[in-house]
């Protein structure tokens, strides 16, 4: 029973890794997540976060099996 990470962009780059599966527990969010995966880092400012492809807010629940993307924000022009 686990969460699926995955990290793109810069992200990626700054972590070093592409992704993490994180232990499911009753109660997580999008944002416990983040902790748990990275306890050593604070959730970036102005993080972009999806649940199984779907773009959500930080506090969003997640269930067991699902897969939470980081993004940072992104421009273009």
């Amino acid at each position: 029973m686990s969460i699926k990470v995955r990290y793109f962009a810069s992200l990626k780059e700054s972590l070093g890794r592409t992704g993490d599966d994180v232990a499911f527990v009753s109660g997580l969010t999008v944002r416990t997540v983040w902790q748990q995966a990275n306890p050593e880092k604070p959730l970036p400012d102005n993080i972009l976060a999806a649940v199984n492809m779907e773009y959500v807010e930080l506090d969003e629940p997640v269930e067991d099996t699902d897969e939470v993307a980081f993004f940072p924000p992104v421009t273009g022009g």
